[in-house]
């Protein structure tokens, strides 16, 4: 492999690892980089490798997929054509005036290796997936309650549950393996929670039926469900999480299509509340270099591409959650449709043929996106739901009391305002958890609907993650970047001398 890479990958989860794989075998010189000290991703989390057990795939839909995937990304760097760097999570990424990227990276495990921290490449395939999206209620900072992707990468990464009562609740598909999961490992499961009504997917019938793998999996969720009893309940929200040192019980109520309550509240005990939105697509390194974005159905900012994966910025390809929520199917489709078309305009062999039936099988992912989108949307008047207290920043302690006082007294008017005289997500999280749902609270006092700069000024952030003041005070002095952790490259001025 040449020492500065055709193209690096960020991201090993559904589509970066497909992007590798496919990129690789199509002959260019590959970097992989990713946080984790395996790939997998988020989807495909599994217990550590080097103590595997029998059990792994247990739980894990297209495990196969990944396996393979994963094998030959072995054998690819067995042959010298994958560089794969785990362990590394990326900072900071640039673009020369000659169009070449300058990622830089911290470590994040402690077998990471090496001190060089720097690589240079000319292309860039960016896959950093998505986070879970959350709303607060009242009681969501106590001990007990943590994110539905939370509590699934405790039983996949760790074999480990959080609670022995739990109420899963939120909205969409993926609350479903959530309790099926904790189920299987011995929790007792009071409820699903949905806030919305499962028929919404007749209004689409075409996007429902676009991935026909999809309604096999709910089936299998449906059965289990009814295996382990555990109830459903549509059309019902958490109104409130009960309890004085940690959870004990949560507050339930029935709500209208908007998510106004409509009911008696219903009490439920519980010590373990999984609360799960949707996802957020994380952003920081495609909006550092300046790539177009756009407001999702299901109210996400997300990266604009084209039909090949490629963004606005030349030299960029983005696939997966960061440009449009959809699952790992579609984004293992993704990510192999934008490494054949980084290959197609590098000149390397790419097969016409091979890249159509991805093309079709993405706008058919897509489809089936957006009918779910619109099936299990999150609730307009989720608002409602706050009282003058509810922390909505945890880490700033800002209320939504300051929120609103913001609003009516200073006069602010989007998030971007409400940011700078309130402080949500200014704190260590930089607005990853508070900052779709302080996007919606600035929308909602102001009467109106979310935009796409309500989003970017809560999602656009000048360090991808925290770094030690070292390597901020390191730039000044790294003259000769290197292609991968410890090998150096050959020179490259910062103006592509």
């Amino acid at each position: 492999m040449p020492q500065v890479p055709d193209v690096a990958v960020v991201g090993a989860g559904p589509a970066g690892l497909a992007a590798a794989v496919e990129a690789a075998e199509a002959g260019l010189g590959v970097a992989l980089i990713d946080t984790a000290g395996q790939p997998g991703g988020q989807y495909w989390r599994h217990y550590d490798e080097k103590h595997a057990r029998p059990d792994d795939s247990a739980g894990h839909h297209g495990w196969p997929v990944f396996t393979r995937l994963r094998d030959r990304m072995y054998a690819l760097r067995a042959a010298g054509r994958i560089r794969y760097l785990p362990g590394h999570q990326v900072w900071l990424v640039t673009r020369d005036a000659s169009g070449a990227f300058t990622l830089r990276m911290t470590a994040t495990t402690a077998t990471a290796g090496g001190t060089d921290r720097t690589l240079v490449t000319g292309a860039l395939i960016l896959c950093p997936g998505g986070y879970d999206r959350q709303l607060p209620i009242p009681g969501w900072d106590l001990p007990g309650v943590m994110t539905a992707g939370g509590v699934q990468a405790l039983l996949k990464g760790h074999r480990t549950t959080a609670g022995r009562r739990a109420v899963v609740a939120g909205t969409g598909p993926f609350l479903l393996p959530v309790a099926t999961g904790l189920a299987r490992a011995g929790v007792t499961v009071a409820a699903v929670v949905e806030a919305n009504a499962t028929l919404g997917w007749l209004r689409d019938p075409v996007g429902a039926i676009s991935a026909p793998g999809k309604g096999v999996e709910a089936l299998q969720y449906v059965a289990l469900m009814a295996r382990h009893r555990i109830p459903y309940k549509t059309r019902t929200v958490i109104r409130e999480i009960l309890g004085t040192d940690r959870v004990e019980a949560v507050r339930l109520a029935r709500v209208d299509c908007d998510g106004r309550p409509t009911g008696p509240d219903e009490e439920l005990p519980a010590d373990l509340v999984a609360l799960g939105w949707g996802f957020t697509p994380s952003l920081e390194l495609p909006l550092m270099l300046g790539a177009q974005t756009a407001k999702d159905v299901d109210g996400s900012l997300v990266v604009a591409v084209d039909d090949r994966q490629r963004s606005s910025v030349e030299g960029l390809y983005v696939a997966g959650e960061a440009t449009g929520v959809g699952g790992a199917a579609l984004a293992v489709q993704e990510g192999r449709l934008g490494a054949l078309a980084l290959a197609d305009a590098l000149g390397r062999p790419a097969d016409p043929a091979a890249m159509r039936r991805l093309g079709r099988a993405v706008r058919r992912g897509r489809r089936f996106a957006v009918a779910m989108h619109r099936t299990y949307p999150v609730p307009r008047a989720w608002p409602q739901w706050l009282s003058e207290t509810t922390p909505v920043c945890r880490c700033e302690e800002v209320s939504y009391g300051d929120l609103r006082r913001a609003h009516d007294d200073l006069g602010a008017e989007d998030a971007r305002t409400l940011k700078m005289l309130a402080r949500p997500g200014m704190g260590w999280c930089q607005g990853r958890v508070c900052g779709f749902a302080t996007a919606g609270i600035a929308a909602c006092l102001s009467r109106r609907e979310t935009t796409p700069g309500d989003l970017r000024s809560l999602a656009t952030r000048s360090l991808a993650v925290p770094v030690p003041l070292g390597e901020l005070a390191a730039l000044t002095e790294d003259t000769t970047p290197v292609a991968a952790a410890g090998e150096p490259t050959e020179q490259r001025g910062r103006d592509g001398e």
